[in-house]
């Protein structure tokens, strides 16, 4: 057998969160360059020469083999045979405000365990802007076939160089409170987010707009009927944007009066009770077991929300999730465990397989002392040589199991380029390395081999790692099986010439935090596109992003 999953289990060490050791400076790639093509390539209106720089900028991320693709995502989920009217965008945000259960008027939902964040700025987890989906709305949305949709606007206008948006909001917004709603809302809550203070991972997001970040030129009307953006260049996206969470209207009234000192920007929305504009309100909230979500009868769409409530099981055990939804107690869940994928697939008509634009991959910190001593091209020579070990289509067979495909480049397959065309397809004016991307999907042992020698290390006759230069390294996940099974397929493929990697598991909110902190040499990652442009995949890993989890400049 390929894989000795058994022995593998034995070998994994099951750790507390400690902080990974600090690598020497020299080893890390210097990142100005990378920060400043992100910035020219926002602020170009040109949209042919921003793709050609969109690839000098994948090129730049995939030279240092910090980032690993491992394969590109698609979707799953499983839905009992009486639930109609939830659905996805490609960016697999679930909608399920309009959703409805038989004749039933509450549904039961498991996306995830004790959510890491529900104030709309704050949020980075795909679970995260479920629930700020159900809970606010923006001034657009997704309807059920991945479109933008006026939500809180009833329209816009865009000026002739595309550099002035205006938004007319809807009459008669209201807060779950009952009063009143304007685009002073949507003023205070993209300033908010933009702003360092606050500490949003998102909020290089608002770099296209002029004065950001302490000047943001968001302005609302004095009637509180219009909102007028000014943006640095023309944006292919901006819909997109002002359907994404960060965007997301917030109650300043309510956030200043939990926050007076501003030492707890999320104190507000703590406990169930706090206010919202989405279909639902949080009316309950035992923490890590349940949440329980209630109509909203001030909503703009209220008359054409059906359920009465939306309960989340809050849970990352997908075999007791599994087992819940078997037994009838949840009516719908995104995660089933590993080895029952193959008995679901293709015959249970609950169970279903939907497209999304999206990487999974594994991730070094660049600043592990992993690299002590090497040079930046040492450097990037090791994780290069862990990259060509790695057997990504024996995880898609064996753990993902949903015929994904595997990712040669970060930049998922299908992804647009800004003008009308398709991102990764090679033409005149770019050519990528290897095929459609920076390696070939086959193992490489031999390279592997090679690179790691021209970073100093010595093998044996075997090809095995000689005992006066071994290399110890620490993969970090959380505690979801399929997770856990892809770092035990990554630890026999690095077993292969020697390489010992240790895996530690951690709860979700301590995998998240530790992973944005640095603390860790190895980890796993997995980025779902917020919008269908590449520089959503690229303007993570500058240096002052909360998504640079590679810890790139820092």
């Amino acid at each position: 057998m390929k894989k000795l999953l058994s022995l593998v289990l034995a070998m994994i060490m099951v750790m507390s969160c400690a902080a990974a050791a600090i690598a020497d400076e020299g080893s890390e790639p210097n990142w100005d360059e990378y920060n400043a093509l992100i910035s020219e390539i926002k602020s170009t209106t040109d949209f042919a020469e921003r793709e050609a720089l969109m690839h000098k900028a994948e090129d730049m991320l995939m030279a240092t083999y910090a980032v690993i693709p491992l394969y590109y995502y698609n979707d799953l989920y499983m839905q009992k045979s009486s639930v109609e009217g939830i659905y996805a965008n490609l960016f697999q945000t679930k909608f399920f405000q309009y959703a409805t259960n038989g004749d039933k008027d509450s549904l039961t939902v498991n996306i995830a365990s004790e959510p890491d964040h529900l104030d709309p700025a704050l949020n980075s987890s795909v679970d995260g802007a479920c629930l700020a989906a159900l809970s606010f709305a923006g001034l657009y949305t997704y309807d059920a076939e991945g479109q933008t949709v006026p939500a809180c606007a009833e329209g816009y206008t865009v000026s002739d160089d595309g550099l002035t948006y205006v938004f007319t909001l809807k009459d008669g917004l209201k807060w779950s409170d009952g009063s009143d709603l304007t685009a002073a809302d949507f003023e205070y809550a993209w300033k908010r987010a933009a702003a360092p203070a606050t500490g949003a991972d998102y909020s290089y997001m608002f770099a296209g707009i002029k004065g950001y970040p302490d000047n943001l030129a968001v302005t609302a009307s004095e009637d509180g009927k219009t909102l007028t953006v000014e943006l640095e260049a023309p944006c292919a996206y901006m819909l997109d944007l002002a359907a994404f969470p960060t965007f997301f209207p917030v109650p300043k009234a309510a956030i200043e009066a939990a926050d007076p000192d501003g030492t707890n920007p999320e104190g507000w929305c703590k406990e169930a009770g706090f206010i919202s504009n989405g279909a639902f309100t949080c009316t309950e909230w035992k923490h890590n077991e349940s949440m329980t979500y209630t109509k909203n009868p001030n909503f703009y769409d209220a008359d054409n929300v059906k359920l009465n409530t939306i309960s989340f099981m809050l849970s990352a055990d997908d075999t007791a999730i599994y087992a819940a939804y078997q037994a009838g107690d949840v009516d719908f869940i995104d995660t089933v465990p590993t080895d029952v994928v193959a008995s679901l697939i293709n015959t249970d008509p609950e169970f279903h397989v939907i497209d999304a634009l999206g990487t999974y991959y594994a991730a070094f910190n660049v600043k592990s002392s992993l690299f002590d001593g090497k040079t930046v091209e040492q450097a990037n020579a090791m994780r290069e040589a862990f990259s060509k070990l790695i057997d990504r289509q024996y995880i898609i067979d064996t753990v993902g199991q949903t015929e994904q495909k595997v990712a040669t480049s970060y930049i998922p397959a299908g992804m647009m380029d800004g003008h009308g065309g398709v991102f990764k397809q090679s033409d005149d004016d770019y050519t990528y390395p290897v095929g459609d991307g920076y390696y070939a999907e086959d193992v490489d042992v031999e390279g592997a081999i090679e690179l790691l020698k021209s970073a100093g290390y010595e093998f044996d006759d075997n090809g095995m790692l000689s005992a006066s230069t071994p290399i110890t390294i620490e993969y970090l996940t959380n505690e979801s099986s399929s997770h856990i099974a892809i770092a035990e397929c990554i630890q026999q493929d690095l077993a292969a010439v020697g390489i010992t990697l240790t895996i530690r598991t951690c709860d979700w909110n301590v995998f998240l935090q530790d992973r944005k902190d640095g603390k860790f040499d190895f980890a796993r990652e997995g980025w779902i596109a917020d919008f269908n442009d590449p520089i959503n995949m690229l303007e993570m890993w500058i240096t002052e992003s909360g998504n640079n989890d590679c810890q790139f400049g820092r």
